[in-house]
Parts: structure tokens; C-alpha cells; sequence
């Protein structure tokens, strides 16, 4: 592995000798008659790259992109005011520690649209990789297959790119679900915590997937996946997806994503699951030279979903969700201030985080027993934003459960915070409430 990041670092270095030019990687299908979303100003978006200027562009001798480089760094300070002993922060999959200094993601790649060939690789360290992918239970469904392979590429694909409408693209490999609003990437969110909705569904997805711009304004996309944020296959089933963006102009968007399982559970061949979300954000505001007020934008993301079929009933397994986050950029956009406020129930718990191995037990009891597990959040995030390669974040973030859900002083892990000192009647004082601050500082070039 050190000699792939090797090889990455010298090629990257190959790249910013390479004359720099103001180029987004769809210019490189600018040589194509027809360009989707030709002239939208998208960067203000939730969950997208806020980047403007890309200077790793490697071109040929016609001035025609062969490659676009992407180097990311992500750390972050978290200080949890019940402040655990084992420094674990629970119940997220974008903060997990407590009270350190935490390298959250490193990641750099490279990718090409030239001559109509799609290739795209990005390899990622950090905190943020297990918390995502070391849960995924599916690398133990039969042999030849290791989380230790695959946990590093963040996005890995090929594919090709047909001159039909205004673009056809067919790739197959690695991806960032399609399916929620905010990113795996957290630089391109406008909160640092994402939300609870977001939280409770995937990050990633092994398949294949055609990519559709029948015009100028719509983006449609058909996938099929191995299964619900996993490498490999439950089952044999394999699940289907479907993602529709509709961007009207350069101050609207509207989205519609579906999910339909194969076979998702590991002890019931039987049970499918269904998820849809859809989104709208709109821009209300916009006047980038402004020294106070510079741009003002709203998003809400709503979630449902639910498992059924081989005994199980999706009255008692259902997940239904909410956010809405508004968001002020002040003196050209150097600055921004975002309130979100957003909600989550999942009764059966199918998607829900454990609280800890070592509590799992009492949690899924409650659970058992008819307990619902209803969780509210809101955040308040400051950025400064010098350029559009570094954001300085203070986030401050409050939670709520009706259940005993995080955790508490004592920690989640054993009496001393320590993983080979557990005991055999100990159980961890979990907390309905949490409040902390996060300070985060991410790099993109």
C-alpha cells in the first residue's frame, strides 16, 4: 500500500508541473456539442464540491483534459460535553472521537474523461473509513473477498461515455450512494456532523450504474448493487436503484432517489427492503459581490423506507426521517453560518447505530419489547472560507433519543475505557442527551 501512495504522490507531482487552467472535470466533455447543466453555478449546493478552480489538470497537445488530480485532508478536535472515558464518540459516522485531534481522511485520486473513456480511482486513510466500512458484514459471505482490499479506494470505476442526448455514461465499480442528500465527503456538506436521516443510510455501493442526461436540466440514473452499503452480496439477490436529479436553472434543485433490496439479510433470504428519499434545495439569494450578504440557500431532505416479507412486517420496520438546514454566506462568500434541525424514528432499529458491542444486548431488548427509537438533532456550523481550497468549521451540535442511546461519562467500551478489560456484568451508562463542540479544518486541492 505504501508503494501505491508512493506512485500516487509522484504522479500528483506530475501533475501541478502540467500548465494550471480553471477546469471542473465536466469541461472535459466540453468538445462534445451538448454539456448537462452547461453554465450552472452549482458549488453553493448541499452535499456538493463548493470548488471553482481545479489546478491538478493534465492536458494534451489540442488543450483537451486527460487527467484531473484531487488531493483531501480532513481533521477535526471534537469535545463531548459528557466527555466519555474511552474517548469513543457513539452514534456517527462522520465524528468518532472525543477530546483528540483526529485525521479523519486523507484521500487523493485522479480521473479521466478523455476520448470518452471514464476512469476514476480515489484511495482514502483515516478515522472515517472505519467507522463506514468496518461494519460491513458481508465480506464474510463466502471466500476471496477481504474488507482489508477494499476499505481504502473511496471511489473506484470505469466505464464510457456515448455522444447520445446530452451524455449517456455506463460505469461499473465503487461508488458514493446515490442515495441521500449530504456526501460521504464531508468538506462538501454544509454541516460537519451529517444529518440523522443521512446517517442511517449508506455511504457507498459496489455495482454498476448508467448515467442519463436526456436534457440539458435532468439528470437520470439506473443502478444495480450488490446490496445495501456492502462489497458483497447477503444473499443472491442483487438490489436495484434509481436516482433522478432535476435542476430547472441555477438556483433550484430537485431530487428523487429509490432503493429496492434483493436480499439484504444475512438470516432471511426472504426479507426486502424499499428506501426513497427526495430533496429540494433552493437558493433564494444571490449576489457574490457583496460585502454582507452574499448568497442565502435552504435544503430539506426527506427519508422513508422499510423491510419486509419472510415474517417480518414493515409496520414494525420502517424508518421515516426529516432534515431542513438553511444556510447565509456573508462577505463573498468568505463566510457562512448554517442552522440545521432534523429527525429520525426507526422502529425495529434495522438501520440504527448500536449504542456499543457491550450494550447491544439491552438496546436490542428494548427494541424487542415495542420500544421505538426516535432521535432529534440540530446543529449551528460557522465557516471561514478564505478560498474555496481550505474551510476553518466550529460546529456546535445537540441530541436527543427517547431511549438510553449515548454515551454517558463512563464511556462504551468497559469500566476503564480500555477493550481487553471488559467484564463480564458490566454494562455502559448510556445517556438520552449529548451536546458538543467540533472544530474541523479541511484541505481540497
Amino acid at each position: 500500500m505504501k508503494i501505491i501512495i508512493l506512485n500516487f504522490v509522484v504522479f500528483l507531482f506530475v501533475l501541478m508541473q502540467a500548465p494550471h487552467a480553471n477546469a471542473h472535470l465536466k469541461d472535459s466533455l466540453v468538445s462534445h456539442s451538448k454539456v448537462p447543466f452547461d453554465g450552472y453555478d452549482l458549488t453553493w449546493i448541499n452535499g456538493q464540491n463548493r470548488q471553482k478552480d481545479f489546478p491538478l489538470v493534465l492536458k494534451d497537445k489540442n488543450d483537451e483534459t486527460i487527467l484531473t488530480g484531487a488531493v483531501y485532508m480532513d481533521g477535526y478536535y471534537n469535545y463531548n460535553f459528557n466527555n466519555p472515558i474511552d474517548n469513543t464518540h457513539t452514534i456517527s459516522s462522520s465524528i468518532g472521537r472525543n477530546n483528540e485531534f483526529t485525521v479523519n481522511m486523507a484521500s487523493i485520486g485522479i480521473e479521466s474523461y478523455y476520448k470518452n473513456v471514464i476512469g476514476r480511482i480515489y484511495l482514502q486513510y483515516g478515522q472515517l473509513a472505519s467507522i463506514v466500512q468496518d461494519l460491513d458484514g458481508s465480506i464474510t459471505h463466502g471466500r476471496n473477498t477481504s474488507i482489508n482490499n477494499l476499505k481504502y479506494i473511496r471511489e473506484a470505476a470505469a466505464g464510457y461515455h456515448f455522444d447520445k442526448w446530452y451524455g449517456v455514461n455506463v460505469e461499473m465499480g465503487i461508488f458514493m450512494s446515490y442515495i441521500g442528500l449530504e456526501s460521504y465527503v464531508l468538506n462538501e456538506n454544509w454541516s460537519y456532523q451529517r444529518s440523522m436521516p443521512c446517517d442511517f443510510t449508506p455511504f457507498y455501493f459496489s455495482g454498476a450504474r448508467i448515467q442519463m442526461f436526456p436534457t440539458k436540466k435532468l439528470k437520470q440514473e439506473i443502478w444495480l448493487l450488490n446490496g445495501w452499503q456492502t462489497y458483497n452480496s447477503w444473499n443472491q439477490g442483487i438490489g436495484f436503484g434509481s436516482s433522478t436529479y432535476y435542476r430547472p436553472n441555477t438556483n433550484l434543485q430537485l431530487v428523487a432517489n429509490f432503493y429496492l433490496a434483493g436480499q439484504d439479510t444475512r438470516s432471511n433470504a426472504a426479507v426486502r427492503r424499499y428506501h426513497h428519499d427526495n430533496s429540494i434545495v433552493a437558493r433564494y439569494y444571490n449576489n457574490q459581490n457583496s460585502k454582507l450578504v452574499s448568497q442565502a440557500a435552504f435544503s430539506i431532505n426527506n427519508h422513508y423506507g422499510f423491510q419486509t416479507g419472510g415474517g417480518v412486517k414493515s409496520s414494525q420496520n420502517y424508518m421515516a426521517g426529516t432534515s431542513l438546514a438553511n444556510r447565509v454566506w456573508f462577505s463573498k462568500n468568505k463566510f457562512a453560518l448554517t442552522l440545521r434541525a432534523d429527525y429520525v424514528t426507526n422502529p425495529g432499529a434495522y438501520l440504527a447505530f448500536s449504542p456499543s458491542p457491550v450494550a447491544a444486548n439491552d438496546f436490542n431488548d428494548a427494541i424487542a419489547s415495542g420500544e421505538t427509537l426516535d432521535i432529534f438533532q440540530g446543529t449551528a456550523t460557522v465557516d471561514v472560507m478564505p478560498n474555496d481550497r481550505v474551510t476553518f468549521r466550529l460546529e456546535y451540535g445537540y441530541r436527543s433519543c427517547n431511549l438510553p442511546y449515548f454515551a454517558s461519562a463512563g464511556g462504551t467500551t468497559s469500566p476503564d475505557g480500555w477493550n481487553d478489560n471488559i467484564g463480564i456484568s458490566w454494562r455502559p451508562n448510556l445517556v438520552r442527551n449529548e451536546n458538543r463542540i467540533t472544530a474541523s479544518v479541511n484541505f481540497r486541492l
